[in-house]
């Protein structure tokens, strides 16, 4: 695989993005490692967005393995900072799984409703409810079933 190239404003994005990031992966005097390059390939493939610790004090060593990793994987060099190097590849395409899930309904959903005392010093209530798809909760914390949908006269008839 060839590295991803970006442009100075897409490098600029992605750096702020990764500042707040911790390292996901530490290499080790063992170096550059398969199981290490397949760690590297998984966050990848979860986050996107890594960070990688390279532990040595050679510096042009550290900048090959930074080159190399990026090389095998197919992912963009966004930042190197001392022994950090920050790496990008976008997600693999999931529109397959995406479209067998988009049939499926959503399941019951935990809400918790606070009804606060009229009293001033007192604690509000807290009640934990589980919501069906076909339920909504009101302003004042009632849960309210949907209306079924009202059948034209005509459409009945056809039937």
């Amino acid at each position: 695989m060839t590295q991803i190239q970006l442009t100075p404003t897409e490098r600029r994005a992605l750096k702020a993005s990764a500042h707040h990031l911790n390292p996901i992966v530490l290499l080790g005097r063992e170096g550059l490692t398969p199981a290490v390059t397949k760690e590297i390939d998984n966050a990848l493939t979860i986050h996107e967005l890594i960070k990688v610790r390279i532990n040595g004090d050679d510096r042009t060593q550290r900048t090959a393995i930074f080159e190399q990793v990026a090389n095998q994987l197919g992912a963009a060099c966004v930042q190197q900072i001392g022994k950090l190097i920050v790496l990008w590849r976008p997600r693999p395409d999931t529109t397959a799984e995406r479209a067998s899930d988009s049939d499926r309904m959503p399941g019951p959903k935990t809400v918790r409703i606070l009804k606060h005392s009229s009293q001033g010093g007192q604690k509000p209530e807290i009640k934990t409810v589980k919501v069906l798809g076909n339920e909504r909760i009101t302003a004042g914390g009632i849960i309210k079933r949907a209306k079924p949908k009202l059948k034209s006269v005509k459409k009945a008839a056809q039937k």
